[in-house]
């Protein structure tokens, strides 16, 4: 008999967590101005928000925070995390941040000026906000299938190559800081994104003079999915597939608290010298000194452990197999989501599951509610409200897909609690025809609204 699959680790410690009764949770919704991020923690039961920072990190990992050097300037733990980004990455300079939006920051404050055009595919949400702020423009050139949730494709976060052609001929090179590509690409459900593809991507950037950004929050997932999907890299390990991927690049921010199972960090890395020297003053004025930026010793100690963990495959493959469960339990309901399965979240077709709720009364943001009245699950919208206004116009932007993201932390659920986040879905998938109205927004901040919006049931 073929022994059945085991993940590769064991439990030390356990985090209660309670139930709640759905009389409970309509009032403490009702409270939160029917917006998600601003419920109490412990008002949730499974908490699928977001994988940011809410993994659990390894013994190894701990074990090396004990060994931190806070000292301001120099400290020992910011030499052996630089060490560590030039081994799995192979970048040169890097400066340390704490988190991924503070890299952006950093980077895009001494890059990017009012009316540049920063091809892409699907921005992310701090991203476009960091673009828009500074009144330039975030272009949209992810490939027309990843609109079609349904569409099975390997690698549907692809960047489309004739449409960036297209932008980079039509705007001079000194209006184009960089293209920016995402792996794996969020926005579009997380959905990989080809070694080919970024080799293409890479090939046209150099042609027209123009840097290539890897958006890295989860790179490993991406390799992993290289390695199982595209021809060619069975055989290569991810850490070989890693250094592959960023041969292509020239800069890289990333959210370390993704793919390097840590709860708070993040950095952005380059190979040029001169525009290390640039972007390490904002790194002192936004973050700290530049060998520590916005992290402690114990944090980059961590992390230097967890990026060299999370590039094995077994790590992701038990993270991995755990999301494609979960595709696999709402495939048996007939439920629709963003297929194939991502490695960090299933995105559930808001659209298809709620066909009554208009557009205008946000359908991702209404299931998400109806899920956590539900059962106390917690996921998060990426749809409209995510979508933000039109900078220009002030229009709500309605982009393509609707999409309600149940991110599933690194070793922190078992697969019972996937099984009750499938039967909750399909309790509301079964009364899904009941379900017309939506939402209206009676708050809102002027730009990455999402965070703080609130709303009134309609």
């Amino acid at each position: 008999m073929k022994l059945p699959y085991a993940e590769p680790y064991r439990i030390k410690m356990t985090e209660a967590i309670r139930t709640s009764t759905r009389e409970e949770r309509e009032e403490w919704i009702r409270q939160a101005r029917y917006n998600l991020f601003k419920l109490r923690s412990e008002q949730v039961f499974i908490d699928l928000l977001t994988d940011s920072g809410t993994g659990s990190m390894s013994d190894r990992q701990w074990g090396a925070m004990m060994t931190g050097d806070e000292s301001y300037a120099g400290a020992s733990s910011y030499y052996r995390l630089r060490e560590t980004v030039r081994r799995i990455f192979g970048f040169e300079y890097f400066l340390p941040t704490h988190q991924g939006r503070a890299a952006e920051n950093v980077l895009f404050t001494a890059l990017v000026k009012a009316g540049d055009i920063i091809p892409g595919n699907s921005h992310f949400d701090t991203t476009k906000g960091h673009i828009e702020y500074r009144r330039a423009v975030a272009l949209d050139c992810t490939v027309d299938q990843a609109a079609d949730t349904q569409l099975e494709l390997p690698f549907k976060g692809n960047i489309d190559c004739a449409k960036l052609e297209r932008a980079l001929e039509a705007h001079p090179a000194e209006k184009i800081p960089f293209v920016c590509l995402t792996v794996t690409n969020n926005t579009a459900g997380g959905q990989p994104v080809s070694m080919e593809n970024i080799r293409q991507t890479s090939l046209l950037c150099r042609r027209y003079g123009v840097p290539l950004l890897l958006d890295s929050a989860r790179f490993a997932e991406n390799a992993y999915f290289i390695k199982t999907r595209e021809e060619g890299y069975a055989d290569r390990s991810i850490k070989e597939i890693v250094r592959e991927m960023y041969s292509y690049a020239d800069l890289m921010t990333i959210s370390a608290k993704k793919d390097g199972v840590v709860n708070m960090g993040g950095f952005t890395a380059m190979r040029d010298k001169e525009l290390f020297d640039r972007a390490s003053v904002f790194n002192i004025m936004f973050e700290g000194y530049v060998t520590y930026g916005g992290m402690s010793g114990r944090d980059m100690e961590a992390l230097a452990v967890g990026l060299d963990e999370n590039t094995e495959f077994e790590q992701l493959d038990a993270r991995i197999r755990q999301v494609a469960l979960l595709g696999r339990l709402l495939d048996q309901y007939g439920i629709p989501y963003q297929r194939p399965a991502g490695g960090h979240a299933i995105f559930v077709d808001a659209r298809r599951v709620l066909p009554n709720v208009p557009r205008e009364e946000f359908p991702a943001q209404t299931l998400g509610v109806e899920l956590y009245l539900e059962a106390g699950i917690r996921g998060v919208e990426i749809g409209a409200i995510l979508a933000d206004r039109d900078p220009e116009t002030r229009l709500n932007r309605y982009p393509k897909l609707e999409l309600l993201r149940l991110a599933i932390p690194r070793r922190t659920y078992t697969d019972n609690h996937i099984a009750v986040i499938a039967a909750a879905c399909k309790n509301i998938y079964d009364r899904r025809e009941s379900i017309v109205r939506g939402y209206k927004i009676t708050y809102e901040a002027p730009i990455m609204r999402h965070f703080t919006v609130e709303l009134e049931k309609l």
